[in-house]
C-alpha cells in the first residue's frame, strides 16, 4: 500500500486553532483511500448452490416451512428477495422471486416458468432471477427486494421469460396472440418498479415495457427478446423496491398473459459515508479560509515594512 505522506499540523499565530489545512488533507486521505463500491446482484452466488432437488432452479419449495412464511425468502450480497410458497402438491404454489439457470428457450407453458428467453443471464452468465407477481390485477401481491440499507440505484437488466414471450406471440388456452387477429390491438405487458425510502415512502417510480403493440405503425411492435437495460437512478436513494406488472389482456381479476419477467445484474452504488462527507465539508471551509484575504497593516505598525525604494535604471555608457 503507497504510504501517505502527512503534514504536521501546525499552529495558526493568531488564530487559537490549529490550521485547518493539514487536517482536510488527512481527512480527504482517508475518505478517498476507502471509496464508495458499487454492488451488482448478478446471483451467481446463489446459483452455486445449485441443483436444489435435482432442479436448476429455486422457487422455495426447498425451504418450504409451514410454521415459517419467511422460510423460502433468499439473499444476494445483503439484498433479501421475497419468495411464498404454498404447498399444494405437486410442487405447486410459488410467487415472489426465484431463481434459476434453466436453458429451454423453445418450450411453451408453465413447464417452463422458470426461463428466460435467452436461454442464459447477462453476457451469457448461467444464473439469472425470475420475478413473479402473482398475476393479480390489483397488484395485492408484488415482488420485492429489501436492500439492507439506503442504496443508490444505478440499473438492472430484464427482458420476458420464455413462457410469456411464446404466449403473447402465439396466444395459448388462457391468453391472447397481441396485436389481435389484424394486428391492429393496442396490448402491452409493463413492468413497473417502484422505490422506497427507509420509512418506507416512494421515491419515484419508472417503466418499462416488456411488449408494446400500441403504436400506430404496426412496424413499431415488439415484444422484448434480449436483456435490456433499464436505468434506475430516477429512484434515488432507496432502501427497497417493489416490481409489478400489468398487461391489457385480463380477465376475473387476473391478467391473462403469464406475469413473469427476469432479471439479472441489478447495480446498487452505496451513499458517501459520513467521514467522507465531513471530510469534504472542512474542506471546503479550508478553502474558504485559504480564499479570505487578509487585512493591510496599518503604516507604522509593528507588521508594516517599510517598502526598499526599486533600484534606479543604469545610465546609459557614455560613447
Amino acid at each position: 500500500m503507497p504510504r501517505l505522506g502527512l503534514r504536521r499540523l501546525r499552529y495558526a499565530p493568531g488564530s487559537g486553532a490549529l490550521s485547518l489545512i493539514p487536517l482536510v488533507s488527512l481527512l480527504l486521505a482517508i475518505a478517498l483511500a476507502s471509496p464508495a463500491v458499487g454492488v451488482t446482484l448478478g446471483f451467481e452466488d446463489l446459483g452455486a448452490g445449485l441443483p436444489i432437488d435435482g432442479n436448476a432452479f429455486y422457487d422455495g419449495r426447498s425451504a418450504h416451512d409451514p410454521g415459517d412464511p419467511d422460510a423460502t425468502d433468499f439473499t444476494s450480497h445483503g439484498a433479501t428477495f421475497n419468495n411464498e410458497f404454498s404447498d399444494f402438491g405437486g410442487g405447486c404454489c410459488w410467487q415472489g422471486w426465484a431463481y434459476s439457470q434453466t436453458t429451454d428457450t423453445t418450450t411453451p407453458g408453465p413447464a417452463n416458468q422458470y426461463s428466460a428467453v435467452t436461454g442464459a443471464g447477462v453476457g451469457g452468465s448461467a444464473t439469472y432471477a425470475i420475478g413473479f407477481p402473482g398475476g393479480a390485477v390489483d397488484a395485492s401481491f408484488v415482488t420485492h427486494v429489501s436492500l439492507g440499507s439506503e442504496l443508490a440505484v444505478a440499473g438492472a437488466w430484464f427482458t420476458n421469460t420464455a413462457w410469456a414471450a411464446h404466449s403473447m406471440s402465439n396466444g395459448d388456452a388462457f391468453a391472447k396472440v397481441f396485436g389481435g387477429a389484424s394486428g391492429d390491438d393496442p396490448d402491452f405487458l409493463r413492468l413497473t418498479i417502484t422505490g422506497y425510502d427507509g420509512l418506507g415512502g416512494v421515491t419515484g417510480a419508472v417503466d418499462l415495457f416488456l411488449a408494446d403493440y400500441r403504436f400506430t405503425d404496426n412496424g413499431l411492435d415488439y415484444i422484448v427478446m434480449e436483456w435490456t437495460w433499464m436505468d434506475l437512478s430516477a429512484l434515488g436513494t432507496v432502501a427497497a423496491l417493489d416490481f409489478t406488472l400489468a398487461s391489457s389482456d385480463t380477465g376475473f381479476g387476473f391478467i391473462n398473459t403469464p406475469a413473469y419477467f427476469a432479471m439479472d445484474e441489478l447495480v446498487l452504488v452505496p451513499e458517501p459515508g459520513a467521514g467522507a462527507l465531513l471530510a469534504l465539508g472542512l474542506g471546503a471551509l479550508g478553502a474558504a479560509r485559504r480564499r479570505r484575504p487578509r487585512a493591510a497593516p496599518a503604516r507604522g505598525s509593528p507588521g508594516a515594512r517599510a517598502r526598499r525604494p526599486a533600484p534606479a535604471a543604469a545610465a546609459p555608457a557614455r560613447r
